[in-house]
């Protein structure tokens, strides 16, 4: 069995390395790997496959830096000259970027099975390219492998009982990766202090509007002056806060530069609450034990809202600091939310038996 895997964007690299580590241990599985290059990070160097175990991918398209038409336009144009030309069984996406549903309409045009994981999650926020991108692939995929039960639920209300796609819960890759690289976390080069917040910001919802971004940096000085922020910020958020002159009091908010993933594993496991407009950061922030104040008006993972582990503030100041002061939040982490680190084994038993 042939598949080919596509990825785009780093997140999603470590996510398919632990799907790649259980398709090793079958060998009638053969993987090829096609980077879309969506995502450029220079920090993704022959060091970075090597420390995260990862495979080197075989194609590397080298499409980024174009609006999501283009972009995806091109993607699909080289995506499908691999497939023809590799003839493989399935196709495996990942999540909701545009090199996720590129890879998938590449797919389904040349008639070739679709595996997608992290299926079926919805912010139900149409506004976002990643919702358009998300409910897309699901439709034209052949299985969706759902990290939980919520996932189903959403599939099920939208008809796909009636539809011809297998469902299957897999249970979360993430939590596989979280467990895998928990040992090999590494200190980032900074001071750090004790009883520190770990946050981040970087969606457009958030950066792109000033008055959300100054509310969000007010509510961190204040939470900070009790205990100190870190706040890993991506250059483009950096330039907005430079450029509108959004004053930051280093005595309270400790700006750094974005760190790679065995660093922010470790921030996590060091800090004692995590503040964050990351999807993906509220699981690890589970995973690593740590409670979370997701700062954006919904999410995708409603499971950690209902079990009390997560809270949504938005980017009001007032209620960042009420939930923050309260911290009322559920800290019984043994619960069995995302499939116990089992999910990469499913997905390849799964595809091998379909």
């Amino acid at each position: 069995m042939k598949i080919i895997t596509i990825v785009g964007a780093r997140p999603q690299f470590i996510k398919a390395a632990a799907v790649s580590r259980a398709f090793s241990s079958h060998s009638e599985i053969e993987e090829i790997i096609i980077h879309t290059g969506q995502h450029f990070d220079a920090n993704m160097s022959d060091i970075f496959f090597e420390e995260m175990q990862i495979p080197k991918p075989h194609y590397n398209l080298d499409i980024n830096g174009l609006g999501h038409g283009a972009m995806t336009g091109q993607m699909l144009e080289k995506i499908e000259k691999v497939l023809i030309d590799e003839k493989p069984d399935w196709v495996l996406v990942y999540g909701d970027t545009n090199s996720t549903l590129a890879g998938a309409l590449a797919a389904s045009k040349l008639h070739i099975n679709i595996a997608h994981v992290e299926a079926g999650l919805r912010s139900f926020n149409m506004k976002m390219p990643e919702e358009v991108n998300r409910i897309l692939t699901d439709r034209i995929s052949t299985v969706l492998f759902c990290p939980t039960q919520a996932a189903i639920d959403n599939l099920n209300i939208e008809g796909y009982k009636n539809i011809d796609i297998k469902v299957s819960l897999s249970g979360d890759v993430m939590q596989d990766a979280a467990m895998f690289y928990a040992d090999k976390s590494r200190k980032p080069d900074i001071d750090i202090p004790n009883n520190f917040v770990l946050a981040t910001i970087h969606r457009a919802e958030n950066t792109d509007d000033l008055q959300r971004l100054k509310s969000i940096i007010d509510a961190f000085h204040k939470i900070g002056e009790k205990d100190p922020v870190i706040l890993p910020l991506h250059p483009r958020t950096f330039n907005i806060i430079d450029k509108n002159n959004i004053e930051i009091d280093k005595s309270k908010i400790k700006l750094i530069k974005p760190v790679g993933y065995l660093e922010m594993v470790y921030l996590l496991q060091n800090c004692k609450l995590v503040m964050t407009d990351s999807g993906g950061l509220q699981k690890e922030a589970f995973f690593f034990e740590k409670p979370c104040i997701t700062l954006r008006d919904e999410t995708e993972w409603v499971e950690l809202i209902s079990n009390g582990f997560n809270t949504i503030v938005g980017a009001h100041k007032d209620r960042i600091i009420k939930a923050y002061k309260e911290q009322k939040f559920d800290l019984d982490f043994s619960k069995d939310l995302y499939g116990g680190g089992n999910a990469a084994d499913n997905i390849a038993k799964e595809l091998l038996a379909f």
